[in-house]
């Protein structure tokens, strides 16, 4: 191991673990990632929780008892979950402590499925606040045009949240718009918004797979040249509307009221295509204030070859713009793109919670006493 993930550390980027599971919490991996590889956080999905809980390691002995008790698949689920995230954070706590309460957090996402109904987006979401039980959680919700209001109304009640899926710039900022505004009516309700806080989930590789195939398809030397630029641009252009949203005077109103940022969160950060250096996702989208969520192999790779070399993403503004405006030259639609992105991350989503509900009820069958 190099000290590669140190020096992120050092630049200001919070490392946080892309992946749960019980065994990883038990076995005392977690903690140990936590000591030796400058993990600070960690980030769950329905996709984890779904390759977790069908690997049944160290299941076997809660879904026995949610069996006996006959409970909903659904129940069960949620059960599961919220367990493995509850014992995440409790490890996580000195960690959350030590930082004021900024990093030390883990994730869990609102069912997926309510993805397009902010009332239920909503009601869930307090549910899974209420059922986890930590100060140091995130509640994942969706930056859908439905989520978006969710987003207000939740942060208003003084519930930190993590904003997922978020692909398109103009959503970006409509994500700031939501979490500000939620900030003004808990500061209005009289909470003390320093405890509140707030990542917002910029997705990068999924870009660069679909820009990368349209550009395959069309073949050129001028479409080639345009590989492996899109997420990055993308999300350098992010953190620039970051920067323009936190230095106006409307958040000055609510930083003299101490609060907190919405850090811009790089996700999908596993490059996808063989031909890219496997740290690129990490290496060039280094800047102060930002989280990068890893999988393991992401993470591991880094520490072993990952080249820091300071801050890579103040300063590339222009080219950023120009290779997004490059690419509708050669007529790749951004704003086609992003949406399709959106709406596939959902279904995605989705059916791997679909998938989690059919192996639990699966195993909640193979274990149900026998009637006497």
């Amino acid at each position: 191991m190099t000290d590669a993930l140190k020096r992120l550390a050092d630049e200001g980027v919070a490392i946080w673990l892309d992946d749960l599971s019980r065994k990883r919490i038990t076995s005392g991996n977690l903690a140990e990632l936590i000591d030796q590889q400058h993990v600070v956080g960690v980030t769950t999905n329905p996709s984890i929780f779904q390759k977790a809980i069908s690997g049944g390691d160290g299941y076997e002995q809660q879904l026995t008892d949610l069996a006996a008790r006959k409970v909903t698949v659904e129940e069960a689920v949620r059960m599961i979950t919220t367990a493995d995230v509850r014992d995440a954070a409790d490890i996580l706590r000195p960690v959350h402590e030590a930082t004021g309460g900024q990093d030390g957090r883990v994730s869990i996402e609102v069912d997926p499925r309510l993805a397009h109904n902010t009332a239920a987006t909503i009601a869930e979401a307090k549910q899974l606040a209420w059922l986890v039980d930590r100060p140091n959680t995130f509640i994942k919700i969706p930056a859908t045009q439905a989520g978006l209001p969710a987003i207000t109304e939740v942060i208003g009640l003084g519930i930190s949240v993590n904003v997922t899926l978020i692909f398109s710039l103009e959503r970006y900022r409509a994500v700031m718009d939501a979490y500000l505004t939620g900030l003004e009516k808990a500061k209005t309700a009289g909470l003390d918004i320093s405890k509140i806080h707030s990542v917002a989930s910029f997705f990068v590789s999924r870009v660069d797979t679909e820009i990368d195939k349209r550009i395959d398809k069309l073949g050129t030397d001028e479409a080639k040249a345009l590989r492996g630029k899109a997420a990055l641009a993308n999300a350098r252009l992010a953190f620039q509307a970051y920067e323009e949203v936190f230095g106006s005077d409307r958040w000055a109103a609510l930083d003299r009221a101490n609060a907190n940022r919405q850090r811009p969160l790089w996700a999908s950060t596993g490059v996808k295509d063989p031909a890219y250096k496997d740290t690129l996702y990490v290496d060039d989208l280094v800047a102060p204030g930002t989280v990068n969520t890893m999988p393991e192999a992401t993470l591991d790779a880094v520490g072993d070859h990952g080249e820091i070399k300071g801050n890579t993403v103040a300063g590339a503004y222009e080219q950023a713009k120009a290779d997004i405006e490059a690419l509708a030259s050669i007529g790749i639609s951004y704003d086609e793109v992003v949406q399709l992105l959106e709406d596939e991350g959902v279904e995605k989503f989705a059916a791997s919670w679909n998938d989690l509900l059919k192996s639990t009820e699966a195993e909640l069958k193979r274990l149900a006493p026998s009637e006497a």
